[in-house]
């Protein structure tokens, strides 16, 4: 019902124009219904959204008829309830509606407890604030009610004669006028619908159109581009290959030089070849000199060897003399000091003799 009543108002879904949030200010369903599921608003949005999607192509006056299909099969629709009480006192509550007369307790609105079909009401009488249902049968008890606000009772009246009078007409064979009038809507109806349909149809084809004119720019831009990118890899190619052609120059020049310096070095060769066969005598030459460097070098090395051995002989030996030196100082040292504690038997005594010279 809900998705059928945005249909109604807003027209057909558009996604760029039906953003989420749209219908946040919208009171689509009952507290009742919205407390009886663990949904949040945005949960709610989401699944009427998508019922409103698949209403595409419906006309406001065909989305409000689906609404009123549902909503007259709901136990509550097309009731207006007023306050009564009976003959007893008993707080009550009235439904008038297309059926009949219904009487309700307060505290459920859904189920009544006693019903008063059209068709087997009598008559309906009123006197100041008392109301009385005559049923047509005449062994069912008359039911008896007031309320105590005389507005109240004059709309309660209305409705009555008006939902009774609709139901007469309802049951009475259709005039011969009122079957025109009834085809001439019908034939109306197809009428509008094929022309929803047709408008539908351009509609369709028209979004398909733009769609394909959409696609052929992207598809054009993507050509441009894949053009622009093919141009510039040609550029590079032709760059490329003028740096191969400078390259290649390059190479051959230095080939030639190459090739040269290689002429170059092979004269050389038979130059040297030429020198290498005048200078073989001076070879033989200088390996004989090298040969008597070498047995002079032998020389040399055995008399370095003998005089190293010499030279370590003769540190030997001063290292020999250092010691006895060390050893008579000591020695000279002793008696000295013996000397100076013995008294001198004579003023001309001597130094002993065999006591080496310092």
């Amino acid at each position: 019902m809900a998705s059928y009543a945005v249909q109604a108002k807003y027209g057909d879904y558009d996604p760029k124009i039906h953003k989420p949030g749209f219908l946040a200010q919208e009171e689509l369903l009952p507290k009742r219904v919205i407390n009886l599921y663990q949904m949040t608003p945005e949960m709610w949005e989401e699944r009427i959204t998508a019922c409103y999607a698949e209403h595409r192509g419906r006309a406001r006056d065909e989305a409000e008829m689906e609404y009123l299909k549902i909503a007259q099969d709901l136990e509550m629709y097309g009731v207006s309830y007023f306050s009564i009480r009976n003959k007893k006192g008993t707080n009550l509550m009235l439904g008038v509606d297309a059926f009949g007369l219904h009487i309700y307790d307060p505290e459920n609105k859904l189920t009544p407890k006693i019903s008063f079909p059209w068709n087997e009401i009598r008559n309906i009488s009123y006197s100041d604030k008392e109301f009385a249902i005559k049923p047509l049968d005449k062994k069912t008890e008359v039911f008896k009610f007031n309320s105590s606000k005389l507005r109240v009772n004059k709309l309660i009246l209305q409705l009555c004669i008006g939902n009774h009078d609709l139901f007469m007409r309802r049951r009475r064979v259709d005039s011969l006028e009122v079957q025109q009038m009834k085809s001439q809507a019908r034939e109306e109806k197809a009428r509008k619908q094929l022309e929803r349909h047709r408008l539908c149809r351009e509609k369709q084809l028209r979004e398909d159109a733009e769609r394909a004119r959409d696609d052929l720019e992207r598809r054009l831009l993507q050509l441009q581009d894949e053009a622009q990118l093919a141009n510039e890899a040609l550029l590079r190619s032709e760059e490329t290959a003028d740096l191969l052609a400078e390259k290649a120059q390059i190479a051959e020049e230095e080939a030639k030089l190459l090739a040269q310096k290689a002429a170059e070095a092979e004269q050389e060769m038979q130059r040297l070849q030429v020198t290498a066969l005048r200078t073989e005598e001076e070879k033989r030459l200088m390996e004989q000199k090298v040969l008597e460097a070498e047995v002079l070098a032998l020389k040399m090395a055995e008399e370095s060897e003998r005089r190293a051995t010499e030279a370590e002989q003769l540190k030997q030996d001063l290292q020999d003399a250092r010691e006895a030196e060390k050893r008579a100082k000591q020695k000279l040292i002793e008696i000295a000091s013996k000397s100076s504690h013995t008294p001198l038997k004579s003023s001309t005594a001597t130094m002993p003799t065999d006591i080496p010279r310092l």
